[in-house]
């Protein structure tokens, strides 16, 4: 397959939002049109090739074959929905839409909560903001005790892209914050994450510092 027809994915393997991407890519059947290019992002020191493609120098950044740069990771899924003939990540319409849409917004608001809290941990401890990591851990509580009351119905419902950003989200937590111990209590939950993490697409993906 020629360039003319690939896909190009600005990736890290460190993102969880790349981490959504990647997964989607091989429960579509999708990777196989699509090529990745290591793209180290943050710091202080911005990406001009990147910016190029994404002004705001952000992964995931999916380029088209014809040049069309698309982001951020829902918007590669809802193009990805559009690149196969199974059963869709993002429902067209209706109730089952609305509930992959705010699981989607859950998870995703998830991993955008503990990227702050990971960069004030990163921050000599003199400086840290106990108040904000405070804030930050009763969120992130929060939102495991909703999803321990739900976890039937993510068993229950079509898988999609509600119970995938939740899956990654879960994953970021024990990758980057193992002391919280989310499962404690939280057995149904744990119980729902365990099949999320034997999905062979879920196993294909898994975060790593660097590759």
């Amino acid at each position: 397959m020629t360039r003319e027809t690939r896909l190009l994915l600005h990736w890290s393997p460190r993102s969880p939002y790349v981490r959504k991407v990647m997964i989607a890519a091989e429960e579509l059947g999708l990777t196989g049109r699509m090529d990745t290019v290591r793209t180290v992002v943050g710091g202080t020191t911005p990406h001009m090739e990147l910016m190029e493609d994404n002004p705001l120098g952000k992964l995931p950044t999916l380029i088209l074959a014809d040049g069309t740069a698309i982001y951020d990771s829902y918007v590669i899924l809802e193009y990805f929905d559009t690149q196969h003939k199974g059963s869709r990540l993002i429902p067209k319409e209706g109730p089952a839409r609305m509930v992959a849409l705010r699981r989607h917004a859950l998870g995703n608001g998830m991993l955008d909560i503990l990227l702050q809290w990971l960069g004030e941990r990163g921050r000599p401890e003199e400086r840290q903001s106990a108040a904000h990591i405070a804030l930050w851990r009763s969120k992130i509580i929060a939102c495991i005790e909703a999803l321990d009351h739900e976890a039937d119905d993510l068993t229950a419902t079509p898988y999609g892209i509600g119970q995938l950003t939740i899956g990654v989200a879960l994953g970021y937590l024990d990758f980057r914050f193992p002391a919280e111990k989310w499962r404690d209590g939280h057995d149904r939950l744990a119980a729902w994450y365990e099949t999320f993490c034997a999905r062979p697409a879920v196993l294909a993906h898994a975060p790593a510092e660097d590759n």
